[in-house]
């Protein structure tokens, strides 16, 4: 209020200052500008960058907590029959060393007569594995309902009853082969 009081002062008695400052006035002033305009520049970088800096390290903290949190709900949600007692591993890995072995047996059972079928049996075989998979995140879910295990021993044995069902098949037409190559040959 004083400032404005002094201004209307100023202006109404029409009293200007209108000497000429002392020499080197305007080098000094020029001096100073510069230097509180230099301190001001750096002090605004780095005032820049602190909020910059907090919220990288906020997300950094975020991803961190994210990869310990879903980390380990991502280990439970793979569970499968081995997790659930060592019976139900022991009976996992039966299944899954005959259904191993079976999937070789039709890979070297493979030829230019029986690829359709081997192929078709194939595309099953990944229809099963991906039911497969949704029963293994239901088991997780429902809390190793016995529905869900039944489901899954279900879902191994129609693996196994698939790939025996192809292998008969190429055993048959294996032996339709060799009667009309027999039958040829008479």
């Amino acid at each position: 209020m004083k400032t404005n009081k002094n201004m209307e002062e100023l202006f109404e008695d029409l009293n200007f200052d209108i000497e000429e400052p002392h020499s080197g006035h305007r080098e000094r002033f020029r001096r100073k500008l510069e230097k509180q305009s230099g301190s001001s520049r750096k002090s605004k970088v780095r005032k820049l960058w602190n909020p910059f800096m907090g919220i990288a390290a906020g997300f950094l903290f975020a991803i961190f907590l994210a990869g310990q949190f879903f980390g380990d709900d991502l280990q439970t949600k793979q569970a499968d029959l081995a997790s659930i007692s060592p019976e139900m591993k022991q009976t996992q890995e039966f299944y899954t060393s005959v259904i191993s072995k079976e999937l070789s047996s039709l890979a070297e059972e493979k030829t230019p007569e029986t690829e359709a079928i081997v192929n078709d049996a194939l595309k099953q075989m990944e229809k099963l594995e991906k039911e497969y998979e949704g029963l293994k995140k239901d088991l997780h879910e429902s809390g190793n309902d016995n529905r869900v295990i039944y489901a899954m021993i279900q879902n191994f044995q129609q693996r196994i009853d698939l790939l025996n069902s192809v292998l008969e098949k190429i055993e048959h037409i294996k032996q339709l082969k060799t009667n009309t190559h027999e039958n040829n040959i008479i």
